[in-house]
Formats: C-alpha cells, sequence, structure tokens
C-alpha cells in the first residue's frame, strides 16, 4: 500500500489533535505539513519532534493557509484535512474547492477516529459558534457538580500558540499559573473565570497525555468537563453532551462547520441569551432544534449583565473592549460590553477605528466587519502594547472592558474603566441543577453531598 502524503490544514487546535490521534504513529500516512489560519502569527513554526513521534524525527512545518495550493502541487499531495471550527458551509466548500482544483482529495475526520476515551465520566460542553456563552455554562455545570461533593477536573479546547513542546500538558490552579505558562488573552479569557472560582483546567497540545494527568489529578478527580471552545466537538467520548446555541445568530447552528454537529450530537442544549435576543431569532433556533434533534432536552436561559461601576458608563462617551475571538471569526456585532452600554445608559459608543495601533490595524483589515468596538487582541507581547496604546488614544470618558478577564492585570489604561460579568441563568424548568442530578444517578457517583 502506497504511503499517502497529507497536509492537515488547521489553527492551531483541533489541527494537532487530529495529527496526534489519527495520524502520529500511522504509517500509512505522511503528514508533509500544517497549514495554519485565523490566529496571527502561528505560521512559520514547527510542530517538534518530540510531540510528532518517531516516523517525523524533523518534526514538521507550519505554513501559512495561504501557501496551500502551491503545498500541493509542490509535494504532490494526495489528501488534505481540514481541522479547524467555526467556519461556515460556504468556506468549507470553497476550500475543497481549491483542494481538489490543486489534485488533492478533501477530508473531515469524525468522533470515532478523533474522541478519546477517559477512564472517568465525561461532560461535554460545546457550541454552534464561537461567543454562544458556552463558557457560562461550563461553570455553572462545574458549580453544580461541586455543590455534590464531587471532585471536578475541567479540560479546555487548545490555544497553543507560544512554544509549543513546553504546551504539551498544563495545568492551572492558581492566577499565578497564567504567567507562568506565558498565556496569551485569549487563554486567560477561559481559564482565569475557572481558577478564580477554584477549579482546577487543563489545556495544552497532546490530549491523551492531558486527560490521563487529569484523571489522576493531585487534587482528585471524579468527573471531567469538557470545556469546548470555536464551537468544535469534543475530543474526549462523552457521556453527556450539552450544546450551547445562540438565538442572536439564528440559522448558524445548521450553517456553521461543526456547530450543526454539536446540534446533533446534543443530549441538552441550551438557548442562551433569551434576554437580549429577538423572539424571532428564539424561534428560528427552537425550530432548528426540534427539526434536527428532536429528542434534545432544551434549557432556556439568559446571561444577564453585571457591571462593578455602572456609574462609569451611565451618561459617559464609552469605549467598548470585548472578547477578541468572539468578534474576529466568531463574527458576532455586539458582545457583553456592547449590552451593558446600552442597559446602563452610555451617552456614546466611541468608535475604536480612528485610533488604531499597529497589529490591531491588521486584525480589522482580516475582520472589516467588526465595526466601532475594539476587540481583546494579545497573542503577542506586540498585540498588548497595542491594545494598550489604542485604549490609552481613544478619545472617550470611559472603557468598558467587555472580555472575561482582568485586562488591566495585563496591561496599564489611563482612564476610567469598569468590567461586565455575567453567569448564566435558566429560565423555567428544566434547569441545569436537574441534568447534573440525573447524570450522577446514572454514573453511580458519590460525592459527599449527595447520596
Amino acid at each position: 500500500m502506497a504511503i499517502k502524503k497529507v497536509i492537515i490544514i488547521g489553527a492551531a487546535g483541533r489541527d494537532f489533535h487530529n495529527f496526534n490521534t489519527y495520524f502520529r504513529n500511522n504509517s500509512h500516512y505522511n503528514v508533509v505539513a500544517f497549514t495554519a489560519a485565523q490566529i496571527p502569527d502561528i505560521d512559520g513554526r514547527k510542530y517538534p519532534k518530540e510531540l510528532a513521534g518517531e516516523l517525523y524525527p524533523e518534526g514538521i512545518p507550519i505554513f501559512a493557509e495561504a501557501e496551500l495550493t502551491q503545498l500541493i502541487k509542490r509535494h504532490e499531495i494526495d489528501d488534505c484535512v481540514f481541522s479547524y471550527s467555526d467556519v461556515s458551509y460556504q468556506k468549507v466548500m470553497t476550500m475543497s474547492a481549491i483542494v481538489n482544483a490543486a489534485g488533492a482529495n478533501f477530508k473531515l475526520l469524525g468522533p470515532n477516529d478523533t474522541m478519546i476515551k477517559s477512564c472517568k465520566p465525561v461532560i461535554a460542553v460545546v457550541a454552534s459558534r464561537t461567543g454562544c456563552g458556552k463558557s457560562q455554562t461550563s461553570r455553572t455545570v462545574i458549580e453544580e457538580l461541586m455543590s455534590k461533593g464531587l471532585r471536578v477536573v475541567a479540560i479546555r479546547h487548545p490555544m497553543p500558540y507560544g512554544d509549543l513542546f513546553a504546551q504539551k500538558v498544563q495545568r492551572f490552579a492558581t492566577i499565578d499559573d497564567l504567567k507562568k505558562h506565558k498565556c496569551t488573552i485569549e487563554e486567560m479569557e477561559e481559564y482565569e473565570p475557572h481558577v478564580s472560582r477554584g477549579n482546577i483546567i487543563y489545556a495544552g497540545v497532546d490530549y491523551e497525555a492531558i486527560v490521563r494527568a487529569a484523571e489522576k489529578d493531585p487534587a482528585g478527580c471524579d468527573v471531567i468537563v469538557w470545556d469546548g471552545g470555536n464551537n468544535d466537538f469534543s475530543f474526549y467520548k462523552p457521556d453527556l453532551t450539552i450544546t450551547v446555541v445562540d438565538p442572536h445568530r439564528p440559522g448558524t447552528e445548521l450553517s456553521y462547520y461543526p456547530g450543526e454537529v454539536n446540534l446533533r450530537l446534543a443530549d441538552v442544549v441550551v438557548i442562551n441569551k433569551m434576554d437580549s435576543a429577538s423572539p424571532e431569532g428564539i424561534q428560528t433556533v427552537r425550530e432548528n432544534i426540534a427539526m434536527v434533534n428532536a429528542n434534545a432536552i432544551v434549557i432556556d436561559a439568559a446571561s444577564p449583565i453585571l457591571v462593578n461601576n455602572p456609574d462609569i458608563i451611565k451618561g459617559k462617551r464609552v469605549l467598548i473592549v470585548e472578547d477578541g475571538p468572539t468578534l474576529t471569526h466568531g463574527g458576532m456585532k455586539i458582545g457583553a460590553g456592547t449590552v451593558a452600554a446600552r442597559k446602563f445608559g452610555a451617552s456614546e459608543e466611541v468608535d475604536a477605528r480612528p485610533y488604531l495601533v499597529g497589529k490591531l490595524k491588521e486584525t480589522y483589515e482580516t475582520y472589516p466587519n467588526i465595526g466601532s468596538i475594539l476587540p481583546a487582541m494579545g497573542y503577542s507581547d506586540q498585540q498588548l502594547k497595542d491594545l494598550e496604546a489604542t485604549i490609552n488614544a481613544c478619545d472617550c470618558d470611559s472603557v468598558i472592558i467587555g472580555t472575561p478577564i482582568d485586562l488591566t492585570r495585563i496591561i496599564k489604561i489611563n482612564k476610567p474603566y469598569t468590567r461586565v460579568y455575567y453567569d448564566l441563568e435558566e429560565i423555567g424548568y428544566p434547569k441545569v441543577s436537574h441534568i447534573i442530578d440525573q447524570f450522577i444517578k446514572e454514573q453511580k457517583l458519590k460525592g459527599k453531598n449527595f447520596s
């Protein structure tokens, strides 16, 4: 059997996982390269030999996705495996056309070939799009489990943008661990809310090694919660799948990859943000859930907004800083900061674009539909400097920080500011607590507060 030459099309996450689980020790394939997209400055690296295995003693190069056609032709590639998420079906099939036109096969790997089995019960919390409110849903699930006396370890979808070998297995238990592992803003946005609540979270590159470490965590582990990101499907075989959908973007739950996969896999669907979505959007989402997964339990929910100082907003000209990925490839026009500005009476939402500095200009060129809001981009020291300079140059009265981390811990802001907070709030019945009680019974789990 001839060895097939492969390119994995990725964005520093699912691509490495697909390699590790399907290709790493598979002598029938030769992975010639990865390509990288979505995240700034992640091409030009190598997947290190220490992670690539004995078939790849030199490691595997990572190129910009723009070079894909040239790479296919130059190396006479047989298969291209699409391996990133939160992309429209139009984007997926455009990529397929590019690959096919260059002569190669276009492939997608599914759960059976990529999900790892844990020896612990697994709850997967996933979403139909980036920015649905999955993180607060994960936190609610974890809090419910911990309230029953169960020891919970969260494992987060990967964001390995630095030294890949050093990031093989990462454990976060304190705020200091964020600095230790040199986290980007995007990583901190996901890890900080967990550790500030007192629970352990793992992430990294090698998710087989990660789950084995989590199962034997020094603090103990009764349940693993997969805190899925970027609307990817779980890296682990779940015993319960909870999928969060967003009525602010109705219809995308059936038109984005792999968001529809998550909707079809769901045991439970959470319709989030119902407090700020239109009735028409909510109804469209309900109908789509019923059409493709009528057996799923549906939970209605809101993500009410709180701020630590409403006076910083009321009557003020405000600059709004939001979670970066939600605005960029997530495609959202508003986020928590915008909702807060309107709820607490800002006189004006100041346009960030005239004040952009350095790499932030490149972000707006890549994602021109961001609009007037400022995404909290911080994948490098330079981006952090540019973010700080942009905020401080802006002609505004105050700043609303909509990203879920304490941004002032890593940059200095020369204006009054207030942070936005949001948690999941279920509406009516059923509730997450009911789902967790049933899960505990089915898995025969015993916590100190549950019998």
